[in-house]
């Protein structure tokens, strides 16, 4: 009976592992199924977790598309780098289809040397990179097709740019999603787009605009008008100044209806050719400004000792050097790298800009995209009107520990410039009329948040200040030296993209460097290099001296050293002897405290973890012990 009993036993407990591993099984493949997207963003960074703006790209997605990721096995294995940063890519890319509903098509290819995939990969566009001494190319990137032969493509993936990685594939989502070219409204002052100018020859077109013709449907508006035609998506302002009540109306309800604006306004535009005798004047726009809550700063321009570009003049008689405040090189460290208008960009030149400020209690936001350093100045723009004394305003600057904003973001809800109703063109009735008309159709406040850049700069977008012209086998090639003309392209990619690409910022990358080593690298390099460099001085000039003596005994059969000069050698090369051990020592004090935190953390990521965890299993099994002798009766 007891065997029985016994027998029931080992089978109930058979049974129950059985069952237990099936349901184990069964749970993990309902979970599998069931929560197959489903992920937890544990990054510090959020690194994995994708914008609003992403998702309403993909799950708007109307035609299917293909996106081809293009990654060579060997760039991994040579660079591991670039396979971390490619499976980060592919991850995301798989994140794009799983949201598309299957609108997304992804395929993952691998073009090695010489190959069919590789040739495919040309084709397309990618740019390849030699990954060993054979010169061999390796390829990562992407190329998207769309269903009526559209095509986008990324032709290689830099680290540099691994913050942008979000915005650079919703980017190339989009634009193969939008089949129609962004149309750009022109309204400029100055003579950017070209033209015959009265009693001239006829002026080509600025370089900026021929790029954008290229990309864009770029309609050049007349110098008055009504309203801005609804094709019309992003609108172009150049030194806006002498506008009619009616224009500035249709811009502001352009901006209601939730048009984008990229302005460039100036308090002295250089390429401004007023009438004989008259003086070139700031731009005006103020109202709108007001309402879109920017102060523009009319009769000042930013002077910055710093980023002042050198020229030369001719001053008292000669020809000098000298820093020209008014003009400036805008390097990385005057720009907001994290918006995507200006993150690839090394350096924007500008001439004369003048100064933006946030309005007092505007709803608003404002944010700087360039900005001077903090040894600026703002100077009177009369100066930079008729004769220059560039020599003196080099001579008078004062710097003010502040930085001056030269370029912004403004975004947010904001409320028409014509509070009271539209403007009254003309008079009589008829004009009352027409002004009740607009009035029953005014748009009081913006349907969607304003995203409007606005810059104090207009000279910049001259290829004057940021290419050259060479004559390359008979053809006018422009060699840009600055990017200014990419800033501009930017902006109005950025601006035309809608709301989902206006909403992607920099998301951080997926490096993350030790700091407290870097810091203490630093520290060390700081308190150690002085000595260093001491050290290594004395021994170069006790080098050359052994080297001087000895080169007189060698050279003549004649030169006998004397016993002193002997002496001076033997005492120079044990001196020499000395010089490298506390060069020696100095470097290896140099990584002193580096290794000795390299040593903690090894200790702790392999020796202290198993060692807590001993720890805590040796106290709870003590416990247990010590719990079971106290429950166990004590005999009699």
């Amino acid at each position: 009976m007891n065997a029985l009993k016994s027998i029931d036993r080992n089978r109930l407990a058979v049974f129950s592992v059985v069952l237990a591993a099936v349901l184990f099984l069964a749970f993990n493949i309902a979970v599998n199924l069931s929560m197959r997207s489903a992920q937890v963003d544990l990054t510090e960074r959020e690194l994995y977790t994708l914008s609003d703006g992403t998702r309403e790209v993909l799950t708007g997605l109307k035609e299917p598309l293909t996106l081809r990721l293009y990654f060579t096995r060997a760039l991994g294995e040579n660079y591991p780098g670039h396979q971390a940063y490619a499976n980060r890519v592919r991850e995301l890319l798989e994140r794009y289809v799983d949201i598309s509903g299957g609108k997304i098509r992804l395929e993952v290819k691998n073009p090695d040397p010489f190959s069919e995939l590789e040739d495919e990969a040309v084709t397309f566009g990618l740019q390849g990179i030699p990954y060993d001494q054979s010169g061999d190319r390796g390829y990562f990137g992407v190329a998207g097709t769309n269903s009526v032969d559209g095509m986008a493509v990324i032709p290689y993936f830099t680290t540099e740019r691994e913050s942008f990685l979000e915005y650079d594939l919703t980017k190339l989502v989009y634009s193969l999603a939008t089949l129609k070219r962004p149309s750009v409204g022109l309204v400029s002052r100055l003579p950017i787009a070209g033209g015959i100018m009265m009693g001239q020859r006829p002026v080509p077109a600025w370089a900026v605009v021929s790029q954008m013709r290229e990309l864009y449907d770029v309609q050049t508006m007349p110098a008055e008008f009504a309203t801005v035609p609804p094709n019309i998506g992003v609108l172009m302002l150049v030194h806006p100044k002498g506008l009619s009540e009616e224009t500035l109306y249709a811009i502001d309800q352009f901006v209601m209806r939730g048009g984008r604006v990229l302005a460039f306004i100036d308090p002295n535009a250089e390429a401004d050719m007023p009438s004989p005798g008259a003086q070139p004047g700031p731009s005006n726009i103020d109202g709108l400004l007001k309402s879109w809550g920017v102060t523009f700063v009319k009769d000042k321009f930013a002077g910055d000792l710093e980023t002042a570009r050198r020229v030369n003049v001719k001053h008292q008689g000669q020809v000098t050097s000298v820093d020209y405040v008014a003009w400036n090189t805008l390097e990385r460290r005057n720009l907001d790298t994290t918006d995507a208008v200006v993150a690839d960009i090394q350096n924007i030149n500008v001439g004369s800009a003048g100064i933006l400020e946030p309005a007092e209690g505007a709803a608003t936001t404002f944010r700087p995209l360039m900005q001077t350093t903090e040894k600026s100045e703002a100077i009177d723009a009369a100066k930079l009107r008729g004769r220059i004394d560039v020599v003196a305003l080099f001579r008078d600057f004062k710097p003010s520990g502040t930085k001056l904003t030269m370029a912004a973001r403004v975004t947010g809800p904001v409320k028409t410039a014509f509070p009271d109703g539209p403007p009254l063109i003309g008079e009589g009735p008829d004009a009352e009329k027409e002004r009740a008309d607009k009035a029953k159709s005014q748009i009081m406040e913006s349907k969607t948040p304003l995203n409007a850049i606005v810059v104090a700069d207009t000279d910049m977008l001259h290829e004057g200040l940021w290419a050259e012209v060479r004559n390359v086998n008979g053809e006018q090639l422009l060699v840009p030296y600055a990017g200014n003309g990419d800033f501009v392209i930017n902006a109005i990619d950025n601006l035309s993209g809608g709301d989902a690409l206006l909403g992607l910022r920099s998301r951080g990358d997926s490096r993350r460097p030790f700091r407290m080593v870097e810091e203490l690298q630093l520290e060390a390099e700081r308190k150690f290099r002085a000595e260093q460099e001491k050290l290594v001085k004395e021994l170069q000039e006790t080098q050359a001296k052994i080297e001087g003596l000895t080169s007189r005994e060698s050279g003549s059969s004649e030169a006998i050293l004397s016993g002193d000069e002997k002496r001076a050698i033997a005492e120079f090369r044990s001196r020499m002897i000395e010089l490298r051990r506390d060069l020696r020592d100095v470097q290896h004090a140099l990584r002193k405290d580096i290794d000795a935190l390299d040593g903690w953390l090894k200790f702790f990521n392999i020796a202290a973890i198993p060692l807590l965890l001993g720890l805590i299993a040796l106290i709870i099994a003590v416990a247990r012990r010590v719990s079971r002798a106290r429950a166990r009766p004590v005999a009699e």
